[in-house]
């Protein structure tokens, strides 16, 4: 009987790690998305999971008591709150959008990896919101048309600013030519 119980606070032990663990994460983390795994693949899991990394984030399956301990004192500790179920969480400490393309993707793919919340910089966040935040454009993707938009201007000025001597070049070349320029007196 000593053997059991010594088992049994080992695994309490190993809870209270992997909830300390999680809570240093979720205390950087700017989104985590809430979701179900059951029914699940292996295939489907790892493909999951290496989808989430390409994206920048991290995929586990947690149990619901080790969730909610690992968010208390956390921006995150409204949405893992009182879980039922089985539950897995998503989350990045980059971009949101990115990882919500990722797991909407993966939703349309394995229909029963179903959202249930999630959380971005402080605000949670219901299942139809982020389908929206999945369907915007990405970081790289609003820098690149910033950059763009502000370099355009710029372009336009240079090209205006070369057409004038250009073209005035043009104009004095067909002159010379035309013999349009008197000879300077001697």
């Amino acid at each position: 009987m000593k053997f059991e119980g010594d088992v049994g606070m080992k695994k309490k032990s190993e809870k209270i790690k992997q909830a300390e663990e999680l809570k240093s994460q979720l205390a950087t983390v700017s989104t985590v998305i809430l979701s179900t795994f059951q029914g699940i693949t292996v295939e489907q899991d790892t493909n999951l999971r290496r989808e989430v990394e390409k994206a920048g984030g991290h995929y586990e399956v947690v149990k619901n008591t080790v969730a909610e301990r690992a968010a208390e004192g956390t921006g995150t500790a409204d949405l893992l709150k009182n879980l039922k179920g089985t539950n897995s969480i998503a989350y990045t400490k980059t971009d949101p959008v990115a990882l919500a393309k990722v797991l909407t993707k993966i939703a349309k793919d394995v229909p029963v990896f179903q959202f249930r919340a999630g959380w971005v910089e402080g605000k949670v966040l219901s299942i139809q919101e982020i389908k929206q935040l999945s369907e915007l454009p990405s970081k790289e993707e609003l820098i690149s048309k910033i950059m763009f938009m502000l370099n355009s201007p710029a372009q336009r000025l240079a090209t205006v600013n070369n057409a004038v001597m250009r073209n005035l070049a043009v104009v004095v070349s067909e002159a010379v030519k035309a013999e349009k320029f008197a000879a300077p007196a001697a």
